[in-house]
């Protein structure tokens, strides 16, 4: 009887919500759009599937920040995404000047990081994908400093085993892109000698001059350096050409949803910790406890690339949504001049800060801490000249209001654990290194010359190929995210057999109120 009881209980609500969902819309809302960072450009495409399926109109634009933040300026969209401060787009040569006449705010509105992705093979002609790069390996592979994969630095934090003597082909995005700007901030701060010597080389070439502090916001289009870039439009474009293997032993930078939404192997990098970690939300979120944000919510972001906690992966960021603020950004007042406009950017705002955080883990991003949600609030406040809405655990359904990342927040276990890590690997803690043995599945670790199907012992001569790279290398199993939302199989079929009992329930009670 108990069941019965809960059971009708259930499905009354599922009633009254459906009535609710065909309920006349409480104010009229109308279409705001905007454009700018493709950083952000998965979760803007979540937020904006969420949104429109709740009645708040929106539309956005992947164009890149410089772009968006140029049109928000032109008034040609009513908000833009960027990941880059509008003071440093206008210094590196990307406009923005007319964002000062309109007045902006900064809205932080998801945490990320930039994958560093690889396209490679061993000597064997295996695909690589348990890669481990130390943080000034990265940056000076990026400034040209190391140029081939065979390279010592890269060698000694992978076993020992080196990579073949092929040169290094680096993927980029063509044009100015808050993503280049902010991933060359990492690389200024963590290898600043190679970063110097790269701007001035290539000074007249599409990058700089820059003043001390801005960081290049396009890759070099002409000199010797251009000639071992791949330049590409968007996002997608440089995940998929990583993911598809069209380019050998290339190695780029993008925001790691777009490394997961195209399966692109994904470096693991060293933290200050000496820890190697993957873009993962757990460890987003932890390098972001040492992001420094200023009064105007910008971020400054050397204190995550230097981050002791073992969870830190050090290449993480903020991004921002920028919206009007008449009054300049010390007071900040005033939203649009058509209220409609300023009550829907208020509603998308607050679905994003809420709602919108729920399934950032899984597209590979990281849900904004309760402050930041809360800093959200208090944004739309200065838009609408409202108080601010207090958000808590009972009325906001970000996960961190709930001591949680949400679903898919944990990454895989580093392949080179059970092996003994990096460090014993190197230097020969475990005896046969990192290898590939059919015998004991496709990516399943195995070590020394005895492993069935492991190949030559990795001190033998016919361990490595004529041009210096090693036939011995660990394929590992590729990162993915884990779990979901739903228990399994006995989850869906008890939701399924739910809606069965209740569906006739809902359709009876919306036929009597369309009558009534």
């Amino acid at each position: 009887m108990r069941g019965r009881t809960w059971l009708g209980l259930g499905c009354a609500a599922l009633v009254l919500a459906g009535q609710a969902a065909f309920a006349p819309a409480a104010e009229a809302l109308v279409q705001i759009n905007g454009s700018g960072s493709t950083y952000v450009g998965l979760a803007m495409s979540d937020w904006q599937n969420g949104a429109n399926s709740r009645g708040i109109p929106v539309n956005y634009s992947a164009l890149g920040s410089p772009a968006g933040v140029n049109q928000y300026g032109d008034r040609t969209v009513d908000f833009a995404g960027t990941e880059a401060e509008v003071s440093s787009l206008q210094a590196a040569g990307g406009g923005g000047l007319s964002a000062n006449t309109r007045g902006y705010q900064y809205v932080p509105d998801v945490a990320g990081a930039v994958a560093v992705m690889y396209n490679v093979t061993d000597a064997a002609g295996r695909r690589v994908d348990s890669l481990h790069l130390t943080r000034a390996v990265i940056a000076r592979i990026f400034t040209r400093d190391i140029t081939r994969w065979n390279d010592p630095a890269i060698t000694a934090t992978n076993g020992g085993f080196a990579l073949p003597n092929q040169p290094i082909t680096l993927i980029g995005r063509s044009g100015q892109s808050g993503t280049t700007a902010l991933f060359y901030d990492f690389v200024a701060h963590v290898a600043p000698g190679p970063y110097n010597a790269f701007v001035s080389r290539n000074a007249d070439k599409g990058v700089g001059p820059l003043p001390p502090g801005v960081r290049p916001i396009q890759l070099p289009t002409l000199g010797p350096d251009a000639d071992f870039y791949r330049l590409f439009a968007d996002s997608d474009q440089i995940a998929q050409t990583v993911s598809n293997g069209s380019i050998p032993f290339s190695i780029g930078y993008d925001e790691f949803g777009y490394a997961k939404k195209y399966n692109a192997p994904t470096a693991w990098v060293e933290n200050q910790a000496g820890q190697y970690t993957l873009p993962f939300a757990a460890n987003i979120a932890a390098a972001l406890t040492k992001a420094n944000l200023r009064p105007d919510l910008s971020q400054e972001l050397s204190g995550v690339y230097t981050n002791t906690d073992p969870l830190t992966y050090p290449i993480s960021a903020y991004s921002y949504l920028m919206t009007p603020c008449g009054s300049g950004r010390s007071t900040c007042k005033g939203g649009y001049p058509d209220p409609s406009k300023t009550d829907t950017m208020a509603a998308f705002i607050e679905h994003i800060a809420c709602d919108g955080q729920i399934n950032m883990a899984r597209v590979g991003y990281s849900p904004l801490p309760p402050n930041l949600s809360q800093e959200m609030m208090n944004a739309n406040a200065r838009l609408t000249g409202k108080p601010a809405k207090q958000l808590n655990a009972g009325n906001c359904d970000n996960p961190t209001f709930h001591a949680s990342l949400g679903a898919g927040s944990t990454a895989p276990k580093d392949p080179f654990e059970d092996l003994g890590g990096v460090d014993a690997l190197t230097h020969g803690g475990t005896g046969g290194g990192p290898t590939s043995g059919p015998s004991s599945g496709p990516n399943a670790p195995t070590t020394g010359p005895s492993s069935a199907g492991a190949g030559p012992s990795a001190d033998s001569p016919d361990a490595t190929d004529a041009n210096g790279g090693s036939t011995d290398w660990r394929n590992a199993e590729p990162a993915s995210y884990q779990g979901s939302g739903f228990g399994g199989f006995g989850a869906w079929a008890a939701l399924v057999l739910f809606a069965a009992i209740c569906l006739p329930l809902l359709i009876r009670g919306l036929v009597r109120r369309r009558r009534s």
